[in-house]
Parts: structure tokens; C-alpha cells; sequence
């Protein structure tokens, strides 16, 4: 291989190049596989069923709430969970609406809006609900306040129709900024004396699930370099107002993307993209970098919920309620299988023992079992286990299907032959595959990313969760860099294939506890409106 990278980087990278890759933290032989992926065909997921209720998916009926709500609010106090909140991305596909209508360079009249909304242009329609609905986003009274500051009724500018220099102080640095503000510092809410943004929302909700015995919260934000003084500065000025309302203290953990996982992009032709001084254009790899940061916490039990996924007070208690149930079935999983795997490290399992391993295997996990596992010996059988239970393990919550966009739940095939159950997204599957998409549009379930993670072995050592990803699970897509096109490669998706060999277990959550804003018109639902 050796000889081989000789002969490639000879052809594309000079010296410089080849600096330029050490520099980012990254090896020659790992751009070369990235240029391999970049330039071969999308490696689509092989499914062969969606998770069904009773079939991947299971229901939890109200006494086993209440007794995994009790396993986790024993385990609770002992410090052992940390919530983890992927908050690095920025509020510009939220607010792209207003940038569309800026961008027109002129103001149209709500009749005019209206008309061209009711013929279908998406643009108007999603515009007119914004302002119709102004009055009722909780960041409006900071933004009336700030327009009068600079000498600007911002009623009066509604009622001239003059939309354009509102949304002016939405987006733009001498007004609120949203056009470069992490949506983490987006406020989404409001209550009767105060607001509060989407992180704020995560500062309160750690409070009533992760806070222990002593009343210590741990959270842990990921967030963009640009931003992080931001960050810091933002929690250093709120989380003392909640510590003191909420009667707990926090500890609060901030890590960036690291640069060593960025991937380098291609043009349309395939080869290495470069910038206007001729340097390698590296971008961050997507969600699935966070892997490395998820590794790096060092940590026994992680909740993982997006930034934007949060309800106000009145809609947190079913919330707090779904925590505890999956944080307790996780635990009650893990003990089970630590409980196995310690028999198996000293070869004790009686013959009893050993079939409750394998009914649970079979009957819990839903595990595929060979063929010829009654033919082998004692020995064969206690590997393959050993290899089955020794593995992170993750509860995933799923709701209904509601025509959300994003992944779900599927039972998939790999290239060995094994079927198992994978959070897939829609850019895994083969659009050109008309059976593939039957299977798609036969899904019942949606994956809101609400998942609590189990992360050391049976002795109680952090695994190596990279050795869990599936490489393979890459998607590639069209973006484009100072007006030219390219082709830019993501890596394994966080709760995608980035955890594709972990123990995975699906359980039917509320819809209730799915509120997502992904768009700023999102928050004008009633589930984030005041109560």
C-alpha cells in the first residue's frame, strides 16, 4: 500500500498538499479512502423491512413504565448520566424564508403574498405565515426594542408593509443577528416574565432528569469554533440564574468538531477541489464526526437529544417522563448483559443459563442467531455470545410517522448477510430502487433522535466507540464553494452508521415528545406557544 500511495500522491498531491493534510490532522492514506468514496457509486443500505410494533419496535405498557422509571431514578442519583446535546449548527436554514424574501431587494403586500401563496409559490407562503404570526415569536419583544433604540416603530413599519427592514433586524448584526447565531442562542420561547432560547430549554429539562444525589448536572454542548465565545460567555451569564431557580448545580462541558475529521471534497470530475490559492478545500464531515466527541467524554450513560427538539415547562413533565423510562430499561438491559458477560469471561454458565442468554438474544435484542448455532461446541457458542453482548448499547426512542423528514427504523442486510436494526436516512436508500422505496413509504415510525446510550463494558472501561462505526455508511452531496459545484463527503451519521454494531433497541415514544424546529415558523405551532 505503501508503494501504491507513492505512485497517487505523486499524480494529485504536491508537497504542499501533503503538508497541508498533516497540518489538519489527517493521514495521506485516510484522504485517499475518502477520494476513493467520493469517487465511487453511493454505497445504499439493503432493506429488507421496516421496524414494525412487535417487530423491532416495542410498546411499553404503563406498569413497565413505572417500574424502568424506578430503575433509573435509584441509578439517577449516582451521577451516572450525562446529557449530551449536538449545538453546533447554525439558525441559517431556519430563517431562510426571511433571506428569501430579503433577498427579492423589495417589499411585497400581504395581498400580494397572499395571492402567491394560494398559487402554490412555497416562498410566499411560508413568508406570509411568518409575519402574520410576528407578534407571537418570543424573540419579538427584544426586536421591537431593539428597532426602537435605533428610532424605529416596528408596528408602524408593519402597518406601511415595510417587512424588509424588519427582517433586516432579525438577521442582521445590529439587530439581533440570526443570520449568524448558533440556534442553540435562538430564543424560542416565552413565559409570562421572561424568554428563554433552545439551550436554555436543555439547561432546565437536564435539571428534572440528569441532576444526581448532590443535585450536579452534567451537560455537554458540541458547538461551532466561531461561535464558542459565545457559548462560554452566554452560559456563564444564565446558568447561574438556573442553578439558583432550579436549587442544582451544573457542569458544563463545550468540545468542537474536530478538524481531524473533516473529509477533503472533490470537483464534479472527482478530483481534489481547490481553492481560489490553490489549497485543499477540507469541510467538517457532518453530524457523524461527533462520534469523537461522544468518545471523548468519557462518560458511563449519555442522553443525546437535539438542540431544536424542546417543548416549554407545561409540555416537560411526558418529556421527563420518556427520559426516565428508556434511561431504566437501558439500565435494566445493560445489568442483564453485563450480568451474561461476566459468566461467560469465567466459562460458569450453566446449561440453563446459557439458553436464557440465547432466548434473550433471540427474543430481546432480536439478534439473528446461525443456522448451525445448535451444531457447535460449548466453546463456538461462548465466542459468538461474547462477541454479541460485548458492545455499547442504545435505547431509541420512535414516533408514529407523521411525514417528518429524516430517518427512521429499518431492518437492514449487510454485506456479510447479517439483518439488523439500523436508524436509516433517506439518502442511504437507492431513489432509483422502486422496491427499496416501497420499503421506505411502508415505514410507520420516525426516528426523532431521543436516545440514551450505555458506553462502558461489563468491568466498567469506556469502549472505543470507534470501533463500532460502519465505515461504509457515507453520504456524498452537492455543495458548492465561491460559486463552482463539488462533491462533499459526510461521515456515518451520529445515531446512523456511526452506530451501526452497537446493540440497538427501539421503543414506541409519544408524539408529544417530538417537537422539532427545523424552520422558524415551527415555533409558531401551539406546542411552543405559552400555554
Amino acid at each position: 500500500m505503501e508503494e501504491e500511495n507513492k505512485v497517487i500522491t505523486a499524480d494529485i498531491f504536491s508537497e504542499k498538499d501533503l503538508e497541508q493534510i498533516r497540518e489538519h490532522g489527517l493521514s495521506l492514506d485516510t484522504v485517499l479512502r475518502q477520494l476513493d468514496q467520493l469517487n465511487s457509486p453511493t454505497p445504499y443500505l439493503n432493506l429488507v423491512r421496516p421496524c414494525t410494533l412487535g417487530d423491532g419496535i416495542k410498546a411499553i405498557n404503563e406498569e413497565d413504565t413505572r417500574f424502568y422509571a424506578n430503575i433509573f431514578q435509584q441509578e439517577v442519583e449516582k451521577g451516572r448520566f450525562v446529557k449530551f446535546v449536538p449545538a453546533s449548527g447554525a439558525a441559517t436554514r431556519m430563517f431562510r424564508a426571511l433571506q428569501r424574501y430579503y433577498n427579492r431587494g423589495q417589499d411585497l403586500s400581504l395581498d400580494t403574498l397572499s395571492e402567491r401563496a394560494a398559487q402554490g409559490d412555497q416562498d410566499s407562503k411560508e413568508f406570509l405565515e411568518f409575519i402574520r404570526g410576528l407578534k407571537n415569536f418570543a424573540f419579538y419583544p427584544l426586536l421591537a426594542q431593539i428597532m426602537r433604540e435605533k428610532g424605529l416603530d416596528i408596528e408602524n413599519l408593519y402597518e406601511a408593509g415595510r417587512f424588509r427592514d424588519i427582517v433586516h433586524f432579525i438577521l442582521a448584526p445590529e439587530g439581533l443577528n440570526y443570520g449568524d447565531t448558533p440556534k442553540a442562542l435562538v430564543l424560542f420561547h416565552r413565559y409570562d416574565a421572561k424568554v428563554r432560547t433552545a439551550l436554555e430549554e436543555h439547561l432546565v429539562e437536564g435539571a428534572h432528569y440528569v441532576a444526581d444525589a448532590s443535585s450536579r448536572v452534567l451537560i455537554h454542548f458540541t458547538v461551532a469554533d466561531e461561535h464558542l465565545e459565545k457559548f462560554r460567555a452566554f452560559l456563564a451569564r444564565v446558568a447561574p440564574e438556573y442553578e439558583k431557580e432550579l436549587h442544582v448545580k451544573y457542569d458544563l462541558g463545550l468540545s468542537l468538531q474536530k478538524k481531524s475529521t473533516d473529509t477533503i471534497a472533490v470537483d464534479l470530475e472527482g478530483k481534489p477541489f481547490r481553492l481560489a490559492d490553490g489549497r485543499l478545500l477540507f469541510r467538517p464531515a457532518g453530524h457523524g464526526a461527533l462520534i469523537e466527541n461522544l468518545n471523548d467524554l468519557n462518560a458511563d450513560i449519555i442522553f443525546i437529544k437535539n438542540i431544536d427538539n424542546i417543548v416549554p415547562d407545561h409540555l416537560k413533565p411526558e418529556t421527563y417522563k420518556w427520559k426516565k423510562v428508556l434511561g431504566g430499561l437501558l439500565i435494566w438491559l445493560q445489568e442483564k448483559i453485563h450480568g451474561y458477560l461476566r459468566l461467560l469471561h469465567q466459562s460458569s454458565a450453566s446449561v440453563p443459563e446459557e439458553q436464557d442468554m440465547i432466548h434473550f438474544a433471540r427474543d430481546e435484542l432480536k439478534a439473528n442467531l446461525p443456522d448451525q448455532f445448535r451444531a457447535w461446541s460449548a466453546g463456538e457458542k461462548r465466542n459468538f455470545l461474547l462477541n454479541l453482548f460485548n458492545r455499547p448499547i442504545r435505547v431509541c426512542g420512535m414516533v408514529r410517522n407523521v411525514g417528518e423528514p429524516g430517518g427512521g427504523p429499518f431492518w437492514v442486510k449487510d454485506k456479510g448477510g447479517e439483518i439488523t436494526k439500523q436508524i436509516v436516512e433517506v439518502a442511504q436508500i437507492d431513489p432509483d430502487s422502486e422496491q427499496q422505496q416501497v420499503i421506505l413509504k411502508s415505514s410507520t415510525h420516525f426516528n426523532p433522535v431521543d436516545l440514551v446510550c450505555a458506553v462502558r463494558d461489563w468491568q466498567g472501561n469506556p469502549f472505543d466507540l470507534r470501533q463500532f462505526v460502519d465505515p461504509d455508511a457515507v453520504f456524498i452531496s452537492k455543495k458548492s464553494k465561491g460559486g463552482k459545484d463539488l462533491k462533499a463527503l459526510e461521515l456515518p451519521g451520529l445515531w446512523n452508521g456511526a452506530m451501526a454494531k452497537w446493540i440497538t433497541f427501539f421503543v414506541e415514544v409519544p408524539l408529544i415528545t417530538f417537537n422539532p424546529v427545523k424552520t422558524v415558523n415551527a415555533l409558531l405551532r401551539k406546542e411552543h406557544q405559552p400555554e
